[in-house]
């Protein structure tokens, strides 16, 4: 169980810093921000995962269909983060 929670967390910074990159917002190192990175790649991966492993009829597995699902729910999540952000400002 804490290998699994583990995974999950290094996968979701993976995702996040991915989705992160997609949208330019860590192109330096000290623009990174690994925790919002966390959250996103866990909360796109859940969504996006799910979402395409759905539609793609793939199953839940590790394919790309769902790498790419996931990576776009974490650029989803990471827009409507700073929208919101943005609307408290």
């Amino acid at each position: 169980m804490g290998l699994f929670i583990i995974g999950m967390l290094v996968w979701g910074m993976a995702i996040g810093w991915i989705g992160q990159m997609l949208l330019g917002k860590a192109r330096k190192a000290k623009d990174r921000n690994w925790g919002q990175a966390i959250i996103a790649g866990v909360a796109g991966s859940l969504v996006g995962g799910t979402i395409g492993s759905v539609l793609l009829r793939e199953g839940f597995q590790l394919r790309m269909g769902g790498i790419i699902a996931s990576i776009a729910g974490a650029v989803i999540v990471l827009l409507v983060w700073d929208a919101i952000a943005s609307r408290k400002k």
